[in-house]
């Protein structure tokens, strides 16, 4: 048994939960929950990013104090533990002065250790949506390639963190594989980023412009950097700059993020570590974007798919499969509402729910017929096989295509019962047929669990009531506990 530290990155409470934060989530639960499978002491740590300019504008804007503004917000976002059924053990905040802030006050002092932190009047453009200063190779047609708005020039005395000094050093943390960034376009994008030579980066803003945020140690007319506070947030949760617990945890096994903050992620980050004399995270798992009807979600087009009233409508495990299996890991996907019904009911309801709802029917017929549970040799290599490469696939974090194994796994189940017809055999025979369908319906609630696991809490209950089936007013065949669909098809 090992240890399993796996963190998302945490969430600007600027705005709503959408399907993408939900994306991150999910792909981070999967990990967590097949880790502790194995027997791993597993931690994963999530939470939101409270502080700077975009934070205090949309508190502003909402004509509230940041402090009721976000406590507000955040709560939406720890909500989703619930909507989505995820197993997090940690949710962290940023405005949090008990837990956070010491671990980003230890971080700064350590830097300034390391004499990289300075101070210079620096005159740049200022991204606010990316909370982060920009140069013109970065804009198209003037306006930030993301948010789609011009950046703001801003001239200010700040400090610096001498990111410079480890560019060589990150890339060859990255190249040896010690710092495995996945998938390979990401680690391709990053070095080409640091081949191009990383600049040293403002690292705080002045308090008269930026109050919203954790002061200077020693100097509290500056705020930190907001990038530099919530970066720490993987370390104070556990423990940084409170106690020495964190050492237990670090380094992280796996950060999961987004595409749109792999610079900060794999670049500034790892700078940061390597001068406070950490060790880098060991895997930085890279998602891609979701468009909703193949159009960017936006508020003001009015398409932002909200999570919680998909599971609302369709329930939490038809969400988390159709974000796990229909979203490639690692790439762009696109969420429609046509989509989404389809993989529905083709993989949940005539898929999975059809095949246990088959078995669960031919268990209460045939079960009783023979007390002979030999598995036949292909049902058994077939079951091993798709174990085989669901572990391969989940270790490569390509949970769609561990999906799409375990997909397979139930066809071959359905594709078994029409090639035996149980239904035209002698009981006895009609028996053994059924104890091979029992079987795989377990192994098929084994291999969702990480994936699905309400699904695969239902499916072993019934599995239970296959073993020792009991039957309404004793009457063979008719079972006492009718079989309810997991995924009633879609009209």
């Amino acid at each position: 048994m090992g240890k399993f530290y796996i963190t998302t990155a945490i969430d600007y409470v600027n705005a709503v939960p959408h399907i993408g934060h939900a994306l991150e989530k999910l792909q981070a639960d999967v990990l967590a929950r097949y880790h502790r499978s194995r027997g791993d002491e597993t931690w994963f740590l999530t939470g939101t990013d409270e502080h700077g300019a975009k934070i205090a504008r949309a508190a502003e804007a909402a004509e509230k104090k940041p402090e009721v503004f976000t406590n507000e917000t955040s709560e939406k976002f720890a909500a989703l533990k619930e909507v989505l059924n995820l197993s997090f053990d940690d949710f962290i905040r940023t405005t949090d002065e008990k837990r956070h802030f010491p671990g980003v006050e230890l971080m700064w002092k350590k830097l300034v250790a390391s004499g990289d932190i300075y101070k210079k009047k620096y005159r740049g453009l200022y991204c606010v949506g990316h909370e982060a200063f920009v140069t013109q190779k970065d804009l198209v047609d003037g306006k930030c390639a993301d948010h789609e708005k011009e950046p703001e020039v801003v001239e200010e005395e700040n400090y610096f963190f001498k990111l410079s000094k480890y560019s060589e050093e990150i890339g060859k943390r990255i190249r040896s594989g010690e710092f495995q960034i996945v998938p390979e376009g990401r680690k391709n994008e990053i070095l080409s980023l640091i081949r191009s030579g990383l600049e040293d980066v403002s690292f705080s803003r002045p308090r008269k412009d930026l109050s919203w945020g954790i002061p200077v140690p020693r100097d509290p007319e500056h705020t930190i950097y907001v990038w530099a506070d919530a970066l720490t947030n993987y370390l104070s949760a556990i423990g940084y700059g409170r106690n020495e617990e964190y050492a237990k945890w670090w380094p992280a096994d796996v950060q999961v993020v987004g595409k749109d903050i792999l610079r900060f992620h794999a670049a500034i980050w790892p700078g940061m570590l390597l001068s406070a004399r950490l060790p880098l995270p060991k895997t930085l798992f890279v998602h891609g974007f979701i468009t909703a009807d193949g159009r960017k979600m936006s508020k003001t087009i009015g398409n932002v798919v909200d999570p919680a009233a998909l599971v609302e409508k369709y329930g939490t495990d038809a969400v988390r499969y159709y974000l796990l299996r229909e979203i490639p890991s690692g790439e762009d996907g696109d969420y429609s509402e046509k989509k989404f019904k389809e993989r529905y009911n083709t993989d949940l309801a005539n898929g999975i729910g059809n095949f246990i709802s088959r078995t669960y029917q031919l268990a209460h017929m045939f079960q009783a017929g023979s007390d002979e549970k030999i598995i036949e040799k292909d049902v058994q290599f077939k079951a091993e096989a798709t174990a085989h490469l669901v572990d391969e696939k989940i270790q490569e974090f390509k949970l769609n295509e561990a999906l799409e194994a375990i997909m397979d796994f139930i066809r071959f189940g359905d594709g078994y019962v029409n090639k035996t017809e149980p239904w035209k055999l002698p009981l006895s025979d009609a028996s053994k047929v059924t104890w091979n369908l029992i079987f795989i319906a377990e192994k098929v609630s084994e291999l969702l669990m990480p994936f699905l696991p309400g699904t695969a809490d239902e499916i072993a209950k019934k599995v239970e009531t296959m073993k020792n089936p009991t039957y309404a007013d004793g009457k063979f065949g008719n079972p006492k506990i009718p079989p309810k669909p997991l995924f009633p098809r879609l009209l």
